[in-house]
């Protein structure tokens, strides 16, 4: 066991010092349970660590006898350092003091026997797990690429963090993989684990959880041995880590746990903002702290804030104040389009950057990923250092390089290197031998790639099914070249995309990764509207990826909100304000009002960022698919405290812009606010202050055209009508459906509703 911690050698108790009064009242309140709700800056690390070091230095508990679990390594890490700096190398005999995965792990290897492993198991990677998977997949019978092993892989670990064993599924759960067989592949996963002596991540809390739900003495050996149990960022537990956490405190039930039900932002990987809410009723008699007092904004910042907030009816609620005195009020823009979105944050950065502001204090938040394509642009061509978190820059992501590569190898079929990135991918089954024979043959003859597949196909160096599938592939690389010639750009790549299976594959994973992945090939599309022809697209990619930025210069930083959570920022600019970016439609499609309220906390986070300014943006119009789409502020902004925001506008007129460019008669978002009668989506009161300004009756006109580029690109066929059966060499056969110039939507009796080119489809008799 563990030394106890000495003396304190000073006469006094200087880990409070510098707490304010609710601080300090957590860090003395030692017994019984304890919910700290801490605020957006409110100093909750500080409080946590100092209550440790309480702990520690009132010698309540041995080092060995308090469980600390966080979130990651890092504030793992950075705990160890702030309790080791109160009281100092006491803190090294804190073997319980980590992240749930790392204290789950080392449980699990004194116990491994009960759950059929020796404790020397293997903890298996994200990779293995999904070569596991398809080895069981291929053994089944099951066609992967109808049921990706990915797809496979998110079940399983959605069922892990919700504490469901197999034999836990219902037949809803059990339907969601392969027809009626998840909890057949969730069970064969499971037993060839233990056979392989290993587990996933997954499995290193549900592995526990079973072991004390099973084996009292265990859980009361663990429950004796800890006196006291912290948690940071308890909003974010999921189902599993709830469960296995609540087990542990039940004896004693000193249990503290920290965190904000207004920055629960994580149910899509688990994250259940029940088990805050919760809390007084699992423990009855809790003493819940409330951290009020912000030391990060300013008042307006903090009062937008918490105005917005308050529209959700799923909280705790507390009260933000801060002694910062003034500040400026929050900026809200409306700004014609994404182009002059951009332009505008530029402009505003480089006026910062011009007043002395370093660029590493100021931070751009998006709701998605795709989002940041005309920013990046836009910085690259003014010379504005920037920097992405948590991801890659646009082109450099795998999706995108994957798309450029088709394209690359339609306009140069010398480009080997595009070659190699997709002859395989999506999965066709031309593996690395077949590659390789390929790259014998094109060294022989001093040949590209592309060329030797062509020659190679009259000889019989190529098994037969390896030889018809590059055949075909040849033959897709032959037509999309012939339609580079009529095709915009923008048609031709989703032509590719669609035709060579790479879309689908996507959308068959049927995760959230997968879908921002579309959202990014759909940007890429909108992008290359902007551009004539295929090579001056290309040029510009290469001119993009080319502008590296400076080592050592600052630089703007752009990520995701949820990313940004836990870091702050002088100035905050946020994009894409609008009905169906923020909040997201795919968000409120899947999960209704409770993702409303996730989507309003998001947008909390997102303003909670910044220390002195903050500025929020949205578009009139975006362009999609060719088309300009009109657009109407988030109703997040109706939300905000009009005491609290400055609205500006580069637009004409407010809503009656709206009205003026689009529709003479009627009012083209009357129809929005009917169809979604929840709580919020009504227009408030941002919406009402737009549509009070002036009307000016020669608003600025939508120049480009509201069809799409390919209706353009080539005349309509004569011979082809909305309800003709076509013929088309991917799809099969099928029935127009609807018809828009030369583009048609059919559906196709074997793969569903799909968007082709008139040209791609013959008439069936």
């Amino acid at each position: 066991m563990s030394s106890p911690v000495p003396a304190n050698p000073h006469a006094s108790n200087a880990w409070l010092d510098g707490l304010n009064p609710p601080q300090r009242e957590a860090v003395t309140t030692t017994e019984g349970p304890v919910l700290m709700l801490a605020g957006a800056g409110t100093g909750k690390t500080a409080a946590l660590t100092a209550r440790l070091a309480n702990l520690l230095r009132q010698r309540l508990a041995w080092p060995s006898e308090i469980l600390c679990v966080t979130f990651t390594n890092k504030a793992a890490r950075e705990m160890r350092e702030r309790v080791g700096n109160l009281i100092g190398p006491a803190v090294e005999g804190m073997p319980w003091l980590g992240t749930f995965h790392a204290i789950a792990a080392k449980m699990l290897r004194r116990h491994a026997e009960l759950v059929g492993l020796q404790s020397n198991f293997t903890i298996i990677d994200t990779d293995d797990q999904l070569r596991l998977l398809k080895q069981l997949v291929v053994a089944e019978g099951i066609d992967e690429k109808r049921w990706p092993a990915r797809q496979l892989a998110g079940l399983i670990d959605k069922w892990k963090n919700r504490g469901l064993n197999p034999a836990d599924l219902d037949a809803l759960e059990n339907e969601a993989y392969a027809n009626g067989k998840g909890q057949r592949f969730y069970a064969l996963y499971q037993n060839r684990l233990r056979e392989l002596n290993a587990c996933d991540f997954g499995d290193l809390l549900m592995h526990m959880l079973n072991i004390f739900r099973r084996e009292r003495e265990v859980l009361e050996m663990w429950q004796q041995r800890f006196k006291y149990v912290m948690v940071d960022e308890y909003q974010d537990t999921n189902a599993v880590q709830y469960l296995w956490l609540r087990l542990l405190a039940q004896n004693r039930k000193n249990i503290c746990v920290v965190g904000d039900d207004d920055q629960s932002i994580y149910s899509w990987r688990g994250a259940e903002v029940a088990n805050i809410l919760r809390f007084e009723k699992d423990f009855p008699g809790a003493k819940v702290i409330r951290l009020e007092q912000n030391y990060r904004s300013t008042p307006h910042i903090l009062g937008a804030a918490s105005g917005l907030i308050a529209e959700n009816s799923e909280r705790l609620g507390k009260t933000l104040w801060t002694e910062v005195d003034g500040g400026d009020k929050v900026r809200v823009i409306g700004v014609w389009d994404a182009p002059e979105e951009a332009r505008r944050i530029g402009d505003e950065i480089e006026r910062l950057e011009r007043e002395g502001a370093p660029l590493d204090r100021v931070a751009i938040l998006v709701r998605a990923q795709f989002q940041t394509r005309t920013i990046e642009d836009r910085f690259i061509q003014i010379g504005l250092g920037y920097r992405i978190v948590g991801g890659f820059r646009f082109y450099e992501r795998a999706e995108i390089r994957d798309a450029l590569a088709y394209l690359r190898i339609i306009a140069s079929p010398q480009d080997d290197l595009a070659f190699e990135r997709i002859y395989n991918t999506p999965k066709r089954g031309l593996g690395d031998k077949t590659l390789e024979k390929l790259h014998r043959h094109a060294r022989a003859r001093s040949i590209p790639l592309s060329l030797a597949s062509v020659e190679i196909l009259d000889t019989d160096e190529l098994p037969a099914r390896a030889r018809g599938t590059l055949a075909a592939l040849m033959r897709d690389f032959g037509r999309w070249r012939d339609a580079s010639k009529s095709l915009v750009p923008a048609e031709l790549a989703r032509t590719i995309l669609d035709e060579s299976g790479y879309t689908a594959a996507l959308q068959a994973e049927k995760t959230a990764e997968a879908a921002g992945r579309l959202e990014n090939l759909t940007e890429l599309a909108r992008a290359m509207e902007e551009y004539e022809t295929l090579g001056d697209f290309l040029e510009h990619v290469s001119l993009v990826m080319d502008n590296e930025a400076v080592a050592d210069e600052e630089k703007v930083t752009i990520m995701t909100i949820h990313a940004a959570k836990g870091l702050e920022f002088d100035n905050v600019f946020l994009p894409g304000w609008e009905e169906g970016v923020f909040p997201s439609q795919r968000s409120l499609d899947e999960g209704g009002l409770a993702s409303l309220e996730e989507e309003r906390r998001l947008a909390y986070v997102a303003i909670t960022r910044a220390r002195r300014h903050c500025t929020i943006l949205h578009a009139a119009n975006r362009q999609i698919y060719g088309q300009w789409t009109s657009s109407i502020p988030s109703r997040f902004i109706g939300e905000l405290p009009a005491e609290h925001i400055e609205e500006e506008t580069t637009l004409s007129g407010g809503a009656s812009m709206w009205r003026a460019n689009w529709s003479e008669r009627e009012d083209p978002f009357a129809h929005v606010a009917q169809a979604t009668p929840s709580r919020g989506a009504s227009r408030g009161p941002g919406w009402q202050r737009a549509a009070a300004q002036p009307y000016n009756p020669q608003p600025r006109r939508i120049a480009e055209t509201t069809r799409s580029a390919a209706s353009f690109a080539a005349k309509p066929r004569s011979d082809i009508s909305v309800g003709a059966r076509v013929f088309h060499e991917k799809f099969g056969y099928g029935t127009v459906a609807e018809q828009e110039g030369n583009k048609l939507e059919i559906d196709f009796e074997s793969a569903g509703r799909k968007r082709v080119i008139d040209s791609f489809v013959k008439l069936a008799g």
